[in-house]
């Protein structure tokens, strides 16, 4: 009887010694008797490592994650360790350089041309297949999930990367293991899967043996707050191996990590304030290397860790914000404004830059982020004529995209201020004929908050007097 292998993927690890190095072949032994059967391709190789236990590859489960349904490999298929394969390997197999291997990658936009490059390749470090799951990640997942599940799920390139993953996790290097996890992570792949035990269980491992640098546990600690419900006893563990190292050296992205973990670990007190206190200072030196989102994010964390002694470095965030105005998204705008309202800060440069995006942006903002930079004025007592003006546009023209609350959010602050656009006709006419089909859907405080307004303004809603003094919308509004 002979023993055949049949081409496949190969995995060493990269970050380790040569002397070390380990390959894990996804491989097929066959027990064969000479011409029983013939070589088969990759692609046919791949497809059986993996076996179903029904047809269905995949399954939704709760919290929108995807299960792998993966059994065992029959007697005659195993994943084959070939210890320190030394030079000979990579001199006799289809090998690419790591730069040139993510060079290629990074240019590749479908999932199917990920594969179809993936199997022309017999070598590959674990490091370029964590980092091929990546790009797949990147590519196959919206705000919405995945994109296509099937496709992906049911690709057996796919599948064989992770059946390898699973069973060789501990021989795969930190970055490997971990950007392998991450990348997973963010394919909604489930959580109690035992491909995501695996990689979870050693990257826990290892994290208690002080074997990760501060680049693995921010991505081990990204990974974890993806998974909701994740413990707070690994995130608390991954911190306090953070602050052994140099803080001075980490980089942005990291700082904006470590923010996040601290969100979800500090609960009352002044727990970890020491670290947050060295956090603040260092982060203060590399403001001006932030993103627009690391801005918006470590403002929102900041506030949600309640450091309001952190005066200087929200002053200088502030007006490091003013050139990313442009280029927040809305949520991070939001996140923006709710800090300087948080914090109480003001800068006239930011109302200024405010002043110039909104109007150009203002029939392409969410509904919701008009409605903050409303209340941000409102609270702030600025009365801006440019951005009053282009939200009143706005609001005659869109007001059905508009709930309750940002209609009252939206109008309510012309009140305060006691400002009438120069559109105030038509955008107290939308108004009313709102207020005609929704009245019944505004809360009833509200509804009166919003009636005040318009009082303010001089615009007097008699029309609604009868509606508000019924016994019924008194009896709503006292809770009955």
């Amino acid at each position: 009887m002979a023993l055949i292998s049949q081409r496949s993927f190969q995995f060493y690890s990269s970050s380790t010694p040569a002397s070390r190095s380990i390959l894990m072949t996804l491989s097929k032994r066959l027990s064969l008797i000479s011409g029983q059967r013939k070589p088969q391709n990759c692609s046919s190789v791949a497809m059986r490592m993996l076996c179903f236990k029904d047809k269905s590859p995949y399954m939704f489960c709760r919290k929108n994650h995807i299960r792998l349904r993966i059994q065992s490999l029959s007697a005659n298929e195993s994943v084959h360790l070939c210890g320190d394969a030394g030079s000979s390997t990579k001199s006799n197999n289809v090998w690419m350089d790591e730069q040139l291997f993510f060079k290629k990658l990074n240019s590749l936009c479908t999932s199917k041309e990920i594969f179809d490059f993936l199997c022309s390749l017999e070598v590959m470090s674990d490091t370029m297949a964590s980092g091929a799951l990546q790009r797949i990640s990147e590519i196959e997942v919206d705000d919405s999930g995945l994109k296509n599940p099937e496709g992906l799920l049911e690709n057996e390139v796919f599948r064989a990367l992770c059946f390898q993953f699973e069973f060789e996790s501990s021989k795969l290097s930190n970055t490997g293991l971990l950007n392998a996890l991450q990348a997973l992570v963010k394919l909604r792949i489930d959580p109690q899967s035992t491909l995501m035990v695996s990689l979870l269980s050693e990257g826990e491992e290892r994290l208690s043996k002080g074997q990760l640098t501060v680049k693995n546990l921010c991505v081990l600690g990204e990974s974890l707050l993806e998974l909701e419900g994740s413990s707070c006893a690994t995130l608390e563990q991954i911190v306090n191996n953070m602050q052994e190292k140099d803080i001075e050296k980490w980089s942005p992205r990291e700082m904006v990590i470590v923010y996040k973990m601290l969100q979800v670990i500090v609960r009352e007190g002044e727990h970890h304030q020491d670290l947050l206190n060295r956090m603040n200072n260092v982060t203060l030196t590399i403001v001006s290397q932030l993103s627009p989102k690391f801005t918006s994010m470590i403002l929102n964390s900041l506030v949600a860790l309640r450091q309001t002694q952190a005066v200087p470095l929200v002053t200088t965030l502030c007006k490091h914000s003013v050139k990313h105005i442009p280029y927040f998204t809305d949520d991070e705008l939001i996140n923006v404004l709710e800090s300087f309202l948080y914090f109480g800060h003001r800068e006239q440069i930011f109302t200024e830059a405010l002043e110039t995006h909104v109007p150009q942006s203002i029939f392409t903002m969410h509904p919701q982020t008009v409605c903050k930079v409303m209340k941000y004025c409102c609270r702030k007592t600025i009365l801006s004529k440019p951005i009053f003006d282009a939200v009143a546009e706005c609001f005659i023209s869109n007001a059905d995209r508009f709930t309750t609350d940002q209609i009252a959010g939206c109008i309510i602050p012309f009140g305060t201020l006691n400002y009438q656009p120069p559109s105030a006709s038509s955008l107290f006419r939308k108004l009313e004929a709102i207020l005609h089909t929704r009245f019944t859907h505004f809360q009833p405080h509200t509804l009166l908050t919003l009636l005040h307004s318009c009082v303010l303004t001089q615009r007097y809603p008699v029309n609604f007097l009868p509606k508000i003094f019924s016994p019924y919308f008194l009896q709503q509004l006292q809770g009955k």
